[in-house]
């Protein structure tokens, strides 16, 4: 939810506003979470997760401001890569350091990374537009119709689709390794996958030509169906190569489209609403392949997690399909 609000605020008021007050909010909650009971946490949760520090938001559309259209798949590729090496480090430390000292002390560790990260943007104040686009915040934010059709719905759709794949893949490991009694190797399987994903990513930037995001979600939600079969972790961990190697190239291909679509002067709620499908995906995911295991096996979870990649890219390829071909549309068709 807060991920459209930031949007369309850092369109008006520019980034630095918005993540200096951004950053008090969650200096105050991280704070004061050791100390918190349950219910109070739960409501300082929701009020902290619409006040994110809205890093993403800032560096994506930083990223389509400074590079040339020929340069933003690399680049592009290039941020993916580094989500998933956040992804591949940060949890582990958090969770060493609530094993070894108090999780409060961690709390509040969290709490200062992020608020050094985000007074640290903020001090860059990166600009969101390129310099021919500088008269586009003058000219007001353009008709929220003019932007988002059909093209934006579909990439929406496929960012949502593979979060969702993505949060259930998570949970379907666990849950076939607790299975085989080998839950203490989760931690090296997902470290295959993520590993995977930065090399598939890195592999995608260093091409001329992108590929259609529909096609890459089509294909990772392929790749991650059959991973169900493999019933200990070794065999598990060659199994998700080939969906970690589709997994950076979908995102980057995800978030080029979005930049692409979207006009100078709406760029940001157009990255906030990038944002809230991403992490929609990752909160819907875990519940909906739970239920799947739940009622199945965890085989089934990696199956409804490809199964919701490919209903995804199957309804971006066909809303891209509705519109003529033009070159705003090019990359979800």
């Amino acid at each position: 939810m807060g991920g459209p609000l930031l949007g369309a605020v850092t369109d008006r008021r520019g980034p630095r506003g918005v993540l200096v007050a951004t950053v008090a909010v969650q200096a105050l909650f991280w704070f004061g979470v050791p100390g918190m009971p349950y219910g109070v946490l739960l409501c300082a949760a929701f009020l902290g997760g619409l006040s994110m520090v809205p890093v993403q938001l800032v560096t994506r559309q930083a990223i389509a401001a400074v590079t040339t259209p020929g340069q933003r798949q690399a680049a592009f590729a290039l941020e993916s890569v580094q989500g998933e090496v956040a992804y591949l480090i940060g949890p582990s430390v958090v969770i060493l350091g609530a094993a070894t000292v108090a999780p409060g002390v961690v709390a509040w560790g969290v709490g200062a990374l992020i608020a050094a990260g985000g007074l640290a943007l903020a001090a860059l104040n990166p600009p969101l537009r390129a310099a021919a686009e500088e008269g586009a915040g003058a000219a007001g934010r353009p008709p929220r119709r003019e932007w988002l059709g059909a093209p934006m719905v579909a990439v929406l759709t496929m960012i949502f689709g593979t979060t969702t794949l993505l949060g259930g893949v998570d949970l379907a490991i666990i849950a076939s390794l607790r299975e085989a009694h080998q839950l203490s190797w989760a931690a090296v399987v997902v470290a295959v996958f993520g590993l995977a994903s930065v090399a598939g990513g890195l592999s995608y930037g260093a091409q001329s030509r992108p590929l259609p995001g529909w096609l890459l979600l089509g294909l990772l939600g392929l790749a991650t169906v059959p991973v169900g079969l493999a019933h200990d972790w070794p065999w598990l961990g060659v199994a998700v190569v080939g969906a970690g190697l589709l997994t950076g190239p979908t995102l980057a291909a995800m978030a080029h489209t979005v930049s692409w679509l979207a006009p100078a002067g709406a760029r940001g709620a157009a990255t906030g609403l990038q944002s809230a499908a991403h992490s929609a995906g990752f909160a819907l995911g875990a519940p909906i392949v739970g239920v799947v295991i739940d009622a199945a096996a965890p085989a089934g979870g990696f199956a409804a997690a490809g199964l919701a990649g490919l209903a995804a890219a199957l309804i971006g390829w066909l809303l891209s399909r509705r519109v003529p071909a033009a070159d705003s549309a090019s990359f979800v068709r």
